[in-house]
């Protein structure tokens, strides 16, 4: 394999830091300027873009984003999974535009016949039979664990080593070198010690999944089918299958979260691989960019709950809240599930990402770098190691500062837009196969001038 000359990836990192400079002067003015802003961004992940400060929005449609020194860029980040269907999609602007213009209301406290659609849609691609919706898949999340708490009088949940599933407290987990359940380096200001809430278990490793479950304190493990924020980490054969099997023996409920996985097909991995959780949290990609998050239960679950003698749902149970599914986010999920992110648009987007992962793979291939993409759908990430992590741990260890704010800056120089968390590229039903085609060249060309 040929090794990154890490003096030459330094001066190209700071040739690419020089040229951003010049390209986004107005960027960097409006980011200095910030002076009421924690961390100058109105988020703080927001300073995680390449370069030392983020570039500004001025418009955004479909795959396309215009910044505001005047740059176009092909998108590829589709706001981490949030814009999906890309942005600003002509049949979601239209339903929110009837809806507050037309007929009028964002937050009445009152449902409209769009929510129960969108269930039932929900059912069709997923596969449970009854929703409620939430602003994020975060606040799904949460409300789903403590149900799941509630129904089994267990206290503790199960989360897969440097998983992601929002800002939820139990979930930010790393399995310790002796086996042990610490917290994820970086987690900010956590309410108790986290092997009180959250026992961690291992990606791809039934056996870390069986010693954690058979304390019988475990109420609920929570799962992406593949994990996602910590590159793209696929499942071996074999490994959901048992990880379904070992929660059933031990009484412990499963809940998968689809917020990124989704990228699999209409139905997410859910449907194509023939899962069968009791909880499913879905969010980001499903109201087309506005606020949207839903969770689903099994009949078995819903008995459960009703027949709980301490269950108050309808008052101050910790679920819910309220601007939780207001007719707004009803809307907008109705027109993004039924006209944009349709099987067909499914078809063209996953087409796209196997022809954007054979580009890479070409490349690796052609100077022998020790590099690897996975390919999730419409959803590809390059990580720096080969072959592919196996899971979260590996994942985490084949992370590269250096690396990844040189291909970010290099793509962003010229007009191409990668997720800042991570190298990763999504497409959404407008994207191209020209635009696929420019990141194969230019990531040819970036490789080539670290290691020719």
């Amino acid at each position: 394999m040929t090794e990154i000359d890490r003096v030459r990836l330094q001066s190209a990192l700071e040739e690419e830091r020089a040229t951003y400079a010049v390209r986004s002067p107005r960027s960097r003015e409006l980011y200095e300027e910030a002076d009421h802003l924690f961390g100058r961004v109105p988020m703080t992940w927001m300073n995680k873009w390449a370069g030392g400060y983020p570039l500004y929005l001025a418009t955004a449609h479909g795959n396309r984003i215009t910044d505001v020194d005047g740059n176009e860029y092909i998108d590829f980040a589709l706001g981490d999974t949030g814009a999906m269907a890309g942005h600003s999609p002509e049949a979601t602007v239209k339903a929110v535009h009837q809806r507050i213009g037309v007929e009028g209301g964002i937050t009445t406290m009152m449902p409209s016949a769009d929510a129960e659609w969108v269930a039932a849609d929900l059912t069709r691609r997923f596969g449970l039979p009854l929703w409620s919706f939430a602003l994020t898949a975060t606040d799904a999340n949460r409300w789903a664990l403590r149900l799941a708490r509630m129904v089994t009088g267990r206290p503790k949940v199960a989360a897969f080593s440097d998983c992601y599933h929002g800002s939820v407290d139990e979930t930010f987990v790393q399995m310790g070198a002796d086996g042990e359940t610490v917290i994820r380096r970086g987690n900010v200001g956590a309410p108790s010690p986290i092997d009180q809430t959250t026992r961690a278990v291992e990606f791809n490793d039934l056996d870390s999944v069986e010693r954690a479950l058979a304390h019988g304190d475990v109420a609920v493990l929570i799962t992406e089918p593949a994990l996602t924020n910590i590159g793209i980490v696929l499942p071996e054969p074999g490994f959901l299958e048992g990880v379904t099997e070992l929660c059933r023996k031990h009484g412990t409920l499963l809940l998968i979260d689809e917020t990124h996985t989704i990228s699999a097909g209409p139905g997410g991995c859910t449907r194509a691989w023939g899962l069968e959780p009791d909880f499913f949290v879905i969010g980001k990609s499903i109201g087309g960019g506005i606020p949207s998050g839903a969770y689903g239960i099994t009949e078995r679950i819903a008995e459960m709950v009703k027949e709980h003698p301490d269950a108050d749902l309808i008052d101050v149970g910790g679920v819910g809240g309220t601007l939780a599914g207001n007719v707004l986010s009803t809307a907008a999920m109705r027109a993004t599930l039924g006209e944009v992110l349709t099987d067909a648009a499914f078809e063209h987007m996953i087409s796209l990402a196997t022809r954007f992962t054979e580009g890479v793979v070409a490349t690796l291939e052609e100077y022998d770098v020790p590099w690897s993409i996975s390919q999730l759908g419409a959803r590809a990430e390059y990580r720096f190691a080969r072959p592919a992590p196996r899971t979260g741990t590996e994942s985490a260890h084949a992370e590269d500062e250096h690396l990844d704010e040189y291909l970010h800056l290099f793509m962003a120089n010229r007009g191409v837009l990668m997720t800042p968390f991570h190298n990763m590229a999504l497409m959404c039903p407008t994207t191209a196969a020209t635009d696929v085609d420019l990141h194969t060249t230019l990531f040819a060309e970036a490789v080539r001038r670290l290691v020719a």
